[in-house]
């Protein structure tokens, strides 16, 4: 994962966001996971701060992805994942047996790495692309069992 050098209090207001100890512990639990679930985003908020509702954590993620300070990531037959891994051209690589996602960088260049045959009269700005597979973990069990 990119760091991102900016405080969280500091990035929250630099992004119009009221800074409040569950944003920043929000923001900093996306950022130090990888790629993880609301579950485990309330968990870590909880650890830093103490109660913290479910619901509010759903409302801080909307906010703070809003915001551009967090990437929303949906694979399809799965939760969202949330990142802090935003602001650059990349893409993800997702598990197909166990859920797990990795980063990929762009080999395009800038975005839109990809430009649609038609655009349909759109300014395309971002291409969110997706490869599917098995991870080595999945892979490795695969073969093993056989």
């Amino acid at each position: 994962m990119t760091p991102n050098p900016t405080a969280p209090a500091d990035a929250l207001r630099g992004a119009g966001l009221r800074v409040t100890a569950a944003r920043v512990a929000i923001l900093e639990t996306v950022r130090a996971g990888d790629h993880l679930g609301v579950e485990e985003i309330t968990r870590g908020t909880r650890e830093r701060v103490g109660h913290v509702s479910t619901q509010a954590v759903y409302e801080a993620l909307h906010a703070l992805t809003a915001a551009g300070l967090v990437r929303r990531v949906e694979p399809a037959g799965g939760p969202a994942r949330f990142e802090g891994r935003v602001g650059d051209n990349h893409h993800h690589l997702v598990c197909r047996r166990c859920g797990a996602i990795e980063d990929v960088d762009c080999v395009r260049g800038r975005a839109p790495c990809l430009d649609p045959a038609d655009d349909a009269g759109f300014r395309v700005d971002e291409a969110d692309v997706v490869f599917r597979g098995l991870c080595p973990a999945c892979r490795a069990d695969t073969s093993a069992s056989g």
